[in-house]
């Protein structure tokens, strides 16, 4: 066998030495875990090895106790990243009402200095770390999804340093200035801060939104839902995202072993049967013991005629002496709609609901102006939300728009987006869905989410309003621009003027548990009217109490308790209101003649 001479031993040596270096290189490139990667294998972990009552005593040791050093440091270090050109001071602002500390601040260096500063609803201690410049990793808020998050300052070490920060996790990450008055969490802007120290006055302040706690949340996370899935269809909703006259979306649930889903329809007792396939995704509430994932279907009836009744069989249904139907908006401008208020997923509404249906059988459909779960990302008061309205919603069409317990401390509306199929006709920057437009037969309906942005949809606003040639236009959004409690004075600035310029005739809305009809209103002022002013209305549809709901001197009928459903008629050029209690007694009702 031929020695290696030292050159040939050198060229080894280097080969093997750069082929390590590349792999080394390699392996530093792939990218470190995220808190939800983390989180999602521990919750994985509890299902596979503990039993319901071991899950619901899970507590701070117990938390910690599931994940490795390498977890731990993930959870301590990339809940909120972003980087620094020069070496910083990093100040965490934490609520004195935490009751349990952050696992890492003190062990990852942080020391608490005395100072402080306030909102309304905090009194935020604050804790200080030097970093050098590079990238500043911080941990999660907690295991128990405290509702008020830390925020964050920045300040340079060397007072003429210029900081500039970037590669925020997460991204989108909002920078102001720390002062009096400044907003502290997007979700809250009037909650600002107050009493701030001179000497963190002018720092860089990073805002945040409350519901940040649930990203690790453990500690009394778990539930269970009356109504898992299973491997027959339920849930079953209609809704509209095209044309009424012509479309209808169908959805439904299951459980995760139906992989396909489709739905067969014909003309009422016609022979000519069609079938559409349904769109599938895979939808997950993680904190759901019982039921975790499930399968959403949604198939789109395209090219139906107007004015016609349809029956249809979800499969693996064949019998059509079961099948459901619904009927097509038609060419004439006569038509009912029944509105509702918060709902809450109380089984009260369902039963109003019902009520609502029997009394009109001809209604053509059924909106809710926002509020229809407490939490809107607890996949569990959906299914209660379903199961209440499930002999209603299967045969007349759901149109709803998002509340703020919809779109829950600032974690956005998805659970809502992914669970109704409705319009993508809205502006930019409002998540699609969420707001949007249609026309039934003479009537324009805005969607509108008072949750979002109302700068972002005043232009759509108008564009609608200003290319709708429809005889009746219909605005419905959660947050009342006229109650006695909270007005909004932002939505009074940007909207009512274009509703007053437009003459939207109606604008419905609730999130104030009680019921109020003004008077006819143009530029904030009662008109003699409805032909010169629009009428603004606020409904609830769950029992609901108030000992005292003030004065509102533009108000023509108010009540501070009952639950109630509003049904609307229109016959051409005339509308008809009426609103009924949960007895079915008239409460309120006017007519409108154009």
């Amino acid at each position: 066998m031929k020695k290696m001479n030292l050159k040939n031993y050198r060229i080894l040596f280097f080969s093997v030495f750069a082929l390590i270096l590349t792999f080394c290189t390699q392996k530093q490139t792939i990218p470190e875990k995220s808190v939800k990667d983390v989180m999602d294998n521990a919750i994985s972990h509890i299902y596979s090895t503990m039993d319901s009552k071991a899950i619901e005593s899970i507590d701070q040791e117990k938390a910690m106790k599931l994940f490795d050093e390498n977890e731990l440091k993930v959870l301590a270090t990339r809940h909120w990243v972003f980087n620094t050109n020069v070496p910083v001071v990093v100040s965490i602002m934490r609520s004195t009402r935490q009751k349990i500390m952050p696992f890492w601040l003190e062990s990852s260096g942080f020391e608490k200095t005395g100072l402080t500063m306030k909102n309304e609803q905090n009194t935020y201690e604050v804790w200080q770390k030097s970093f050098d410049k590079g990238t500043v990793g911080l941990g999660i808020n907690g295991f128990e999804n405290f509702s008020y998050h830390y925020f964050v300052s920045v300040a340079p070490q060397n007072p003429k340093d210029k900081v500039e920060l970037s590669g925020f996790i997460p991204e989108n990450q909002i920078v102001s200035i720390l002062d009096n008055g400044k907003t502290i969490y997007q979700d809250w802007t009037e909650l600002v801060t107050m009493e701030v120290p001179e000497e963190m006055k002018g720092q860089i302040l990073l805002t945040t939104i409350r519901g940040r706690g649930k990203e690790s949340h453990l500690i009394g996370a778990f539930r269970t839902t009356a109504y898992p899935s299973s491997a027959v269809p339920d849930q079953v909703m209609l809704t509209w995202s095209s044309d009424p006259s012509t479309t209808m979306d169908i959805q439904w649930r299951t459980n995760t072993t139906v992989e396909t889903g489709s739905v067969k329809y014909r003309i009422r007792e016609s022979a000519d049967e069609k079938t559409v396939q349904a769109e599938k995704f895979l939808m997950e509430d993680r904190e759901v013991m019982n039921d975790r994932f499930i399968h959403r279907f949604t198939a789109k009836l395209r090219d139906l005629m107007p004015g016609t009744e349809y029956e249809y069989l979800i499969s693996p249904a064949t019998d059509w002496t079961t099948a459901e139907s619904f009927t097509t908006a038609g060419d004439n401008d006569s038509f009912s709609f029944v509105w509702f208020g918060d709902t809450h997923q109380k089984t009260a509404f369902g039963e109003l609901h019902d009520k609502a249906e029997a009394a009109f059988p001809e209604t053509a459909f059924y909106t809710i102006s926002g509020d229809m779960v407490d939490y809107g990302l607890y996949r569990d008061e959906w299914d209660n939300f379903f199961e209440n309205s499930k002999n209603v919603i299967n045969k007349k069409p759901l149109m709803n728009v998002p509340g703020n317990h919809d779109n829950r401390l600032g974690l956005g509306a998805k659970m809502f987006r992914d669970l109704f199929s409705y319009p993508t006709n809205g502006p930019d920057g409002v998540p699609k869905e969420q707001t949007y437009s249609f026309t039934y037969k003479n009537t324009l309906f805005l969607m509108l989410d008072a949750t979002s942005s109302t700068e972002a949809q005043t232009h759509w606003i108008e564009q609608q309003l200003a290319s709708s040639s429809a005889t009746w236009k219909i605005a419905i959004f959660h947050f009342s621009p006229y109650n006695f409690e909270e007005p909004y004075p932002d939505i009074q600035e940007a909207w009512v003027p274009l509703f007053d310029k437009y003459h939207v005739d109606l604008v419905l809305g609730g999130h104030l548990h009680y019921y109020m009809r003004s008077n006819p209103m143009k530029a904030g002022k009662v008109v003699d009217s409805h032909s010169e002013g629009t009428t603004y209305i606020i409904s609830i549809a769950i029992p609901a109490r108030h000992n005292d709901i003030g004065d509102e001197p533009y108000a023509a009928v108010r009540y501070k308790e009952g639950q109630f459903f509003q049904h609307f008629k229109i016959e051409g050029n005339e509308l008809k209101y009426t609103a009924f209690d949960f007895d079915e007694n008239i409460v309120d009702t006017f007519k409108i003649q154009k």
